[in-house]
């Protein structure tokens, strides 16, 4: 099989249990999951890009969604995240691999350009805009090498590594070369990622001030410039991380 070089995978499934079936919430008549395909389908350095979902009744409406759409998929484990990533590219054996989440739906295709450019020039393990987390909630993007996750996938064993892909990666003890792609202005306090129905507002607000294509940078200075900032600026960053966390003990 040719080798890809470098694959993005999002993930995406309805089971959210602060707001479920978030990713199918329309704008505009189409879907956050959509307006985010969209817009990682524009990431230039991205060969490929597959959605990994499970393989749960209640997710074949985002089969339907990458069929209908021309994109790759696959449906695995539901709460074994890294083994539905793994999975999904084990085949192909890419290079290079790169993790979003398909609640981000404006994450930027430019940023994750960026990022992989960052990942190759220096030839990390793992690169991200989150190792320090400078960046707005919503526009992370991973950069790892597919052998730091064939590596991952083989001995990561506490529930959080397993249920959020990277934190074995990310680790220092397990030897791997980290990256941080930096934000020299601290715009951590911006949050347009969809986790709760307020953020899906702030979403709405964005869109209908700027479209679906703007920059994030551009949607970040919209966010500071208004008072929406106050509508989900209490929520906190990485809660579903942080709970995985509790269950390691």
């Amino acid at each position: 099989m040719e080798r890809t070089n470098v694959i993005l995978v999002t993930q995406a499934r309805t089971g959210s249990t602060r707001l479920p079936g978030k990713v199918l919430l329309e704008i505009e008549r189409e879907s956050l999951l959509l307006i985010h395909l969209n817009r990682v389908r524009k990431a230039l350095k991205v060969t490929k890009v597959i959605v990994a979902t499970t393989d749960l009744k209640q997710d074949e409406t985002i089969i339907e969604i990458c069929e209908n759409n021309n994109l790759s998929y696959f449906a695995g484990s539901e709460n074994d995240v890294l083994d539905r990533f793994y999975q999904s590219v084990k085949d192909e054996r890419p290079k290079w691999v790169v993790r979003v989440t398909s609640d981000c739906p404006l994450i930027d295709p430019n940023l994750i350009d960026a990022v992989i450019s960052c990942a190759m020039v220096n030839d990390v393990d793992y690169c991200s805009n989150g190792v320090i987390e400078n960046f707005p909630d919503g526009q992370d993007v991973e950069v790892f090498k597919f052998s730091a996750l064939k590596k991952a996938w083989e001995e990561a064993i506490l529930p959080s590594e397993r249920e959020h892909v990277t934190p074995y990666i990310r680790n220092a003890k397990n030897g791997f070369s980290c990256l941080d792609f930096p934000s020299y202005t601290d715009y951590s306090k911006v949050r347009m990622t969809v986790d709760e129905a307020v953020d899906f507002q702030v979403i709405e607000n964005l869109i209908s001030a700027l479209g679906k294509n703007a920059s994030w940078l551009d949607y970040t200075n919209y966010i500071i410039n208004t008072n929406i900032s106050e509508m989900n600026s209490k929520i906190i960053r990485n809660a579903g991380y942080l709970k995985s966390l509790k269950n390691d003990k």
